[in-house]
Protein backbone atom coordinates (compact mmCIF):
# COMPACT_ATOMS: atom_id res chain seq x y z
CA UNK A 1 0.00 0.00 0.00
CA UNK A 2 1.36 3.48 -1.13
CA UNK A 3 1.27 6.12 0.96
CA UNK A 4 -1.33 7.86 -0.56
CA UNK A 5 -3.65 4.94 0.06
CA UNK A 6 -2.53 4.31 3.39
CA UNK A 7 -5.18 3.80 6.37
CA UNK A 8 -4.19 4.36 9.72
CA UNK A 9 -4.90 0.84 11.40
CA UNK A 10 -6.35 0.68 14.94
CA UNK A 11 -6.21 -2.40 17.10
CA UNK A 12 -8.68 -2.50 19.64
CA UNK A 13 -9.67 -4.72 22.49
CA UNK A 14 -13.47 -4.80 23.07
CA UNK A 15 -14.26 -3.18 26.69
CA UNK A 16 -11.53 -1.67 26.98
CA UNK A 17 -11.62 1.98 28.62
CA UNK A 18 -8.76 3.46 26.46
CA UNK A 19 -9.68 1.99 23.53
CA UNK A 20 -13.20 3.42 24.11
CA UNK A 21 -12.00 6.95 24.37
CA UNK A 22 -9.95 6.47 20.87
CA UNK A 23 -13.10 5.18 19.22
CA UNK A 24 -15.26 7.43 20.77
CA UNK A 25 -13.46 10.50 19.73
CA UNK A 26 -13.05 9.00 16.16
CA UNK A 27 -16.40 9.13 16.46
CA UNK A 28 -17.47 12.35 17.29
CA UNK A 29 -14.99 14.09 15.28
CA UNK A 30 -16.27 12.41 11.69
CA UNK A 31 -13.27 10.58 11.38
CA UNK A 32 -14.09 6.79 12.57
CA UNK A 33 -14.68 6.09 8.58
CA UNK A 34 -10.89 7.07 8.11
CA UNK A 35 -9.18 4.34 9.69
CA UNK A 36 -9.41 0.58 9.55
CA UNK A 37 -10.77 -1.29 13.00
CA UNK A 38 -9.57 -4.61 13.79
CA UNK A 39 -11.40 -5.07 17.47
CA UNK A 40 -10.90 -8.60 19.13
CA UNK A 41 -12.45 -10.00 22.02
CA UNK A 42 -9.94 -11.15 24.70
CA UNK A 43 -9.36 -14.61 24.08
CA UNK A 44 -10.75 -15.47 20.45
CA UNK A 45 -8.71 -15.68 17.58
CA UNK A 46 -8.28 -12.31 16.42
CA UNK A 47 -6.86 -11.18 19.58
CA UNK A 48 -3.87 -14.10 19.05
CA UNK A 49 -3.36 -12.64 15.52
CA UNK A 50 -3.27 -9.46 16.31
CA UNK A 51 -0.44 -9.82 19.34
CA UNK A 52 1.58 -11.47 16.88
CA UNK A 53 1.54 -9.06 14.39
CA UNK A 54 2.22 -6.49 16.64
CA UNK A 55 4.91 -7.94 18.83
CA UNK A 56 7.26 -7.08 16.85
CA UNK A 57 6.72 -3.40 16.03
CA UNK A 58 5.56 -2.25 19.53
CA UNK A 59 7.85 -2.55 23.27
CA UNK A 60 4.65 -4.14 24.46
CA UNK A 61 1.93 -5.12 23.21
CA UNK A 62 -1.00 -2.69 24.93
CA UNK A 63 -4.66 -1.62 23.76
CA UNK A 64 -5.30 0.46 21.85
CA UNK A 65 -2.38 0.61 19.51
CA UNK A 66 -2.25 2.66 16.25
CA UNK A 67 -0.27 2.24 12.83
CA UNK A 68 -0.81 5.80 12.53
CA UNK A 69 2.02 6.22 9.33
CA UNK A 70 3.00 3.23 7.18
CA UNK A 71 5.31 1.35 10.42
CA UNK A 72 5.08 3.93 12.66
CA UNK A 73 3.10 2.65 15.88
CA UNK A 74 1.60 4.20 19.06
CA UNK A 75 0.19 2.50 22.01
CA UNK A 76 -0.72 5.56 23.58
CA UNK A 77 -4.39 6.88 23.42
CA UNK A 78 -3.47 9.98 24.24
CA UNK A 79 -1.28 10.27 21.43
CA UNK A 80 -3.63 8.63 19.17
CA UNK A 81 -6.54 11.02 19.88
CA UNK A 82 -3.39 13.94 19.37
CA UNK A 83 -2.82 12.71 16.04
CA UNK A 84 -6.10 12.65 15.13
CA UNK A 85 -7.03 15.83 16.76
CA UNK A 86 -4.32 17.68 14.66
CA UNK A 87 -5.51 15.84 11.24
CA UNK A 88 -9.27 17.77 12.19
CA UNK A 89 -7.58 20.90 13.61
CA UNK A 90 -10.16 20.10 16.53
CA UNK A 91 -9.63 20.50 20.56
CA UNK A 92 -10.56 17.93 22.25
CA UNK A 93 -11.62 19.62 25.35
CA UNK A 94 -14.50 21.37 22.85
CA UNK A 95 -16.29 18.18 22.33
CA UNK A 96 -19.14 17.51 24.31
CA UNK A 97 -19.29 13.77 24.37
CA UNK A 98 -15.91 12.56 24.59
CA UNK A 99 -15.53 15.36 27.56
CA UNK A 100 -19.09 13.91 29.32
CA UNK A 101 -17.33 10.20 28.82
CA UNK A 102 -13.27 11.08 30.11
CA UNK A 103 -15.14 13.35 33.07
CA UNK A 104 -17.41 10.39 34.37
CA UNK A 105 -17.44 6.81 33.25
CA UNK A 106 -13.28 6.69 32.35
CA UNK A 107 -12.71 9.08 35.12
CA UNK A 108 -14.48 6.36 37.59
CA UNK A 109 -13.01 3.08 35.50
CA UNK A 110 -8.80 5.09 36.04
CA UNK A 111 -9.99 5.12 39.92
CA UNK A 112 -11.15 1.65 39.80
CA UNK A 113 -8.04 0.50 37.95
CA UNK A 114 -5.72 1.90 40.32
CA UNK A 115 -7.85 0.42 43.55
CA UNK A 116 -7.52 -2.80 41.85
CA UNK A 117 -3.44 -2.61 41.19
CA UNK A 118 -3.13 -1.19 45.57
CA UNK A 119 -5.42 -4.07 45.83
CA UNK A 120 -3.32 -6.60 44.28
CA UNK A 121 -0.04 -5.04 45.65
CA UNK A 122 -1.03 -5.74 49.47
CA UNK A 123 -2.60 -9.62 48.53
CA UNK A 124 -0.70 -12.14 49.94
CA UNK A 125 0.83 -14.14 47.40
CA UNK A 126 -1.26 -17.42 46.32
Amino acid sequence: MTDATFKPTLYLKAGCPFCLKVRLFLLETGQLDQVVLREFVPGDDEEAAIRALLAPVVEKVTFPTAELTPGRFTTESDAIVAHFADLAGVDPDALPTYRSYLDGVYKSMQSLFRENLQLKKQAPSA
